[in-house]
This record gives structure tokens, sequence and C-alpha cells, in this order.
């Protein structure tokens, strides 16, 4: 042993790597499904009412109970079999029960869920899955006898999976007691670790389609209310080219389009991001199986490209025009406010050249009224120096009209340089 500390959830991470192996199951064998998730905000709900409930199904076969923080569960109830897990948005229940019934997909084989317990679940089923394991008739054609005895023609689907360990079959239709049906004919070789990765993958590929289906129905109402915020912002774009209204109020409406679709974005974005990841899923869990074609029939992966891609594409093309309208709404707001400001920039030079002119004519005016200034001042200036001035004039000679004709230029220079001193004095 190596005296290093251990980093604290080291052992915690590789245990998760091994806490869900698959069942080991012996055919013949019947599986019930049961997959139920929260309606809202599946990802946070209190996982604690999950456990509860599973606690609540134990008891009722006095069966032990898991550790208070645990995310899966393997146990026995009765005579069959349980295996619980908790998810990011769901739980499921696997009850396998040894055999199967003279009577194929006997509806009674989900008595195992008590009525009362079904209606306390801390949620709504997203889909239930009667699956048949059954060892290989003889011949190929027994086996598409009963093909067409149990499916739907029109939508089944059969594969050999694993190298023919198996050959598996669904048609993904709800059936009269609301179940989807699978069948799986495994050979006599086919251990019970890869019989049980069989009937695991079948109930992840039906798990994860159901998740993700649930992407449509917001996808499809995506679709449609950005088909008329497509049209408002054509519209708003097309006036701004028109110069139809004033470009402020062009901008609060654009404003609106843009809050709207931030609002489309923030409510869809978890649903749309988790529809990819589970697509990725059922892609990745139908190539594990290594189907090979079975008398002619459509494998499972044909199944998904004709039934099931059109669907993720819609909900493709629903996520990629809202991320275009987006995107469209930021650059209309910034040809917008581009233009705006270009014309609040010729409103400033428009005011600034008004304001040049006005101080051009106050200008002007202050000259004036200066001169008159000096006018006024040179003319009491003078009257006050012909007083001061008048006893001189019989020492002088002269008259009183011709000294004060004498002061008149040297006081008007004098008031006028003493005007200029006192502007310069405050220019500066």
């Amino acid at each position: 042993m190596l005296s290093l500390e251990d980093y604290p959830q080291r052992y915690e991470l590789a245990n998760e790597l091994h806490a869900r192996p698959s069942p080991a199951l012996s055919a013949p064998v019947t599986a019930v499904y049961l997959a139920v998730k929260c309606p809202d905000h599946a990802a946070s709900r209190d996982r604690d009412q999950d456990r509860a409930h599973l606690i609540d199904l134990l008891d009722r076969f006095g069966a032990p109970h898991p550790s208070p923080d645990a995310n899966h569960y393997f146990g026995t109830i009765g005579r069959h079999h349980l295996k619980w897990e908790q998810h990011t948005e769901f739980v499921t229940y696997t009850v396998f029960a040894d055999g199967v019934a003279s009577r194929a997909f006997e509806p009674a084989a989900f008595d195992v869920f008590p009525e009362d317990w079904l209606q306390q679940a801390p949620g709504k089923r997203v889909t239930s899955i009667h699956l048949r394991v059954d060892l290989m008739p003889d011949t190929e054609a027994e086996m598409n006898d009963v093909l067409r005895n149990w499916f739907v023609a029109e939508s089944v689907a059969a594969t050999w999976v694993l190298d023919r360990a198996a050959m598996v079959a669904g048609d993904f239709r709800i059936d009269t007691a609301g179940h989807i049906r699978f069948t799986a004919f495994v050979d006599k070789t086919a251990g019970p670790r890869r019989i049980g990765r069989i009937v695991q993958r079948l109930c992840e590929i039906e798990t994860y389609k159901s998740m993700s289906m649930l992407g449509l129905p917001p996808a499809r109402h995506l679709q449609a209310r950005l088909g008329h915020l497509d049209g408002e912002l054509t519209k708003l774009v097309g006036a701004m080219s028109r110069d139809d209204e004033a470009p402020e109020a062009t901008l609060d409406e654009l404003l609106q389009i843009s809050s709207e679709l931030e609002d489309l974005t923030a409510a869809t974005s978890f649903r749309l991001s988790a529809t990819k990841a589970y697509e990725a899923l059922v892609n990745q869990r139908i190539q594990a199986l290594r189907e090979e074609r079975f008398m002619g029939r459509q494998t499972m992966s044909e199944f998904m490209m004709r039934r099931y891609d059109p669907a993720m594409r819609t909900i493709k093309s629903a996520e990629r025009l809202l991320g275009s309208m987006a995107q469209r709404a930021m650059r209309a707001g910034d040809l917008l406010r581009t233009r705006v400001d270009v014309q609040r920039s010729e409103q400033n030079q428009a005011l600034l050249e008004g304001m040049n002119r006005r101080a051009d004519m106050q200008l002007r005016l202050q000259e004036t009224v200066e001169g008159l200034s000096v006018v006024a001042i040179s003319y009491y200036a003078v009257s006050l120096a012909g007083y001061l001035a008048y006893p001189l004039t019989e020492l002088l000679g002269i008259s009183k009209g011709m000294l004060t004709a004498a002061l008149t230029l040297p006081v008007v220079a004098l008031v006028w340089w003493g005007v200029r001193r006192i502007r310069h004095s405050i220019g500066t």
C-alpha cells in the first residue's frame, strides 16, 4: 500500500463504473419495465421522493432498503428480481420473472406493480415495456410467423443482433394495455450476461427514444411562433430601408422581438439540448447491437431512419431557426443602432453649427454694445473732464466749447483703450 493520500472521491468514482451492471438472465424470462418522469422541472426534482416511492414498493414485499444516497438498486421482491435506476430526468423500474406466459404479452405481468402504488408515483409514465425473451425456434420461418401474429406488420423491426446470438423485434407501438412490446429469441449458447445486455439495450433504446421525442411538441410550437416573429422581423427590416417610421420606434419594436427570442431560447434550450443527447444515446445503443438483416425485414436502425429521424430533424431545424433568428435580430439591431447614431451625429453637427452661428451673432452684438458703451462712457467722461478743466479757460484764453472739443478725442481714446483692456483680461 502506498502511503499517498487518496483523492476524496477516488473510490466513489471508480465504483460508479461498476454500479449499473447488466442483469444476468436465462431464457425464457419476462421483463416488465416502467420509466417515470416528473412533468415539470424533472432535472431539479426532489429525488428523495423517488427513493421513498421505491422503499414503499420494497416494503410491500419485505425487501431490504437501498442506501440513503443510492441512485440504483438491484434486489429480490417476492418471486421477481427488481432493478431500479435514478437518472437525470426520470427513474426506471425493471422487474424480471423467470419463464414466459402461454399467452404472449399477458398484461397480468405488470401486476407486480400495485395499482395504488402506481397512483402515488411522483411523476408520469414516459414509457412502459413488456419484453418477452425465449429460446430460439429451430427455423427462421417459425420466428417470422410469430412476428406476424404479435406485431403490426407495417411497423415491426426485426434484426439479428450480437453476431446472431439473438433475434430481437418490436413495432414501437403502444398496445391495448398501454405498453411497448419487444421480443427476443436467444440462441441456446448465449450466456446470461449477453441476454441481460440485450434486454437492457432494448429498454434503453425505447426509453431514450421516448425522452428525445419530448422535444417535438415544444419544437413545433417554437416553429409556429418563430414563423410569426420572422414576419415581424422582416417587416421591421423593410421599414428600416424605407424610413417608414422613426428609428427610435423601430428600435423599440426590435428590442421586443429580441426579448421574446431570448425568452424562447431560455424556455427551450434545456429540452432541445436534452433531445440531442438522448438521440445520440439511441443511435449508440442501436449500433452496440451490431444488427444483421432478418428475412428481409427492416432493422431497428432503418426504422429509426424512417420514423424517428424526421422528428429529430424537425427539432434540430427549430433549434437552428431560433439561433438564426436571434442572429438576424442582433444584426438588425446593430444596423439600426448605427443608423440612429449617424442621425444623432448629424443632429449634433447641426446643433453645433447653430451654436456657432449664435456665437458669431453674440460676438457681433457684443462688439456693437461695446461700441455704444464707449460712446456713452465717453460722453459722460468728456462732460466730467470739461467740468474739471473749465477753470483753465480764462488762463488759456479759450472758450468752454473749444476746451470741450480738445478733450473729446483724448477721452474717447482713453475710454476705448480701457474697455479693450477689460475685455482682454476677462478673455484670458
